[in-house]
C-alpha cells in the first residue's frame, strides 16, 4: 500500500502526540492533568539529575522508582524514600538512550515546591528531564547529545522560553544537576538566546545580544 505524503509526514515528525517518537516509553502512573493553561504556557524545560542508589549507574532502579515498581527492601538507601510517587517526563541514562514516563501534554511530578520566572509550582507548566548522574559529578558527551536534540524537539511543540536546573527552580531545597553538569556546552548545542537560561550559568558567556 502506497502511503500519502502527509502520512509519510507525520511519521517523520518527532511527536506522537505528547510522546517523542525515539524514547523508549515506560508510562508512570505518576501524573496529572495540567491546570486550564494556554499551550503557550508550557514554557520551561526543568533538567534534573538523578541515579538509584545514588552514584550506581545502569540499575534499572530509576525506572522502577518512576513506575512505582521499585523493590524498597532491594538496597539500604531505598529505605530513605520508600513510597515517594514521583515521576518525570524523561529520563537520559549515561549511554544517551532517552526514556520517557508521562506525555509532555500531560503534567509529571518532578518540581516540587518550586518557583520560576514569577510562576510557582513549576509542575504545571514545565517539562522535566532527568540525566543519569549525581549532582556535582560530570555527566557524558552522549547526555549532552541526547539532552541537545530533545529540547530541540521539544521546542518544535511547545513555546519553549526557558531552560533551568531543579537547583534554579527549587533554591537551597535542591542542588541538581550541580555544579558537573556543562551549561556552556549545552548553550552552544542548542544556540538558544542566553536570556532563556539561568543568569548563574551565565558566567564566560558574552553579554546577550
Amino acid at each position: 500500500m502506497t502511503r500519502s505524503p502527509d502520512a509519510a509526514r507525520d511519521t517523520a515528525l518527532p511527536w506522537d502526540g505528547g510522546w517523542h517518537r525515539a524514547a523508549q516509553r515506560l508510562v508512570s502512573p505518576n501524573y496529572g492533568d495540567r491546570p486550564a493553561l494556554p499551550s503557550s504556557a508550557i514554557d520551561l524545560i526543568v533538567v534534573h539529575s538523578i541515579s538509584l542508589p545514588p552514584g550506581e549507574y545502569g540499575t534499572g532502579h530509576v525506572q522502577q522508582l518512576f513506575t512505582n515498581t521499585l523493590d524498597w527492601d532491594a538496597h539500604p538507601y531505598f529505605q530513605s524514600i520508600r513510597g515517594l510517587a514521583v515521576s518525570s517526563h524523561f529520563f537520559i541514562e549515561r549511554t544517551g538512550m532517552l526514556w520517557q514516563f508521562v506525555s509532555c501534554d500531560q503534567r509529571a511530578w518532578h518540581a516540587g515546591q518550586s518557583s520560576y520566572r514569577g510562576r510557582n509550582q513549576c509542575n504545571d507548566d514545565s517539562i522535566g528531564i532527568e540525566l543519569e548522574g549525581l549532582e556535582g559529578r560530570e555527566f557524558e558527551a552522549p547526555q549532552y547529545q541526547t539532552l541537545a536534540r530533545l529540547c530541540l524537539d521539544i521546542e518544535k511543540r511547545y513555546a519553549i522560553e526557558y531552560i533551568a536546573g531543579h537547583e534554579h527552580i527549587a533554591p537551597g531545597r535542591k542542588q541538581d544537576p550541580g555544579p558537573g553538569f556543562d551549561w556552556r556546552l549545552l548553550h552552544d548545542a542548542l544556540r538558544w538566546p542566553l536570556r532563556r537560561f539561568p543568569v548563574a550559568t551565565l558566567a564566560g558567556h558574552p553579554p546577550p545580544r
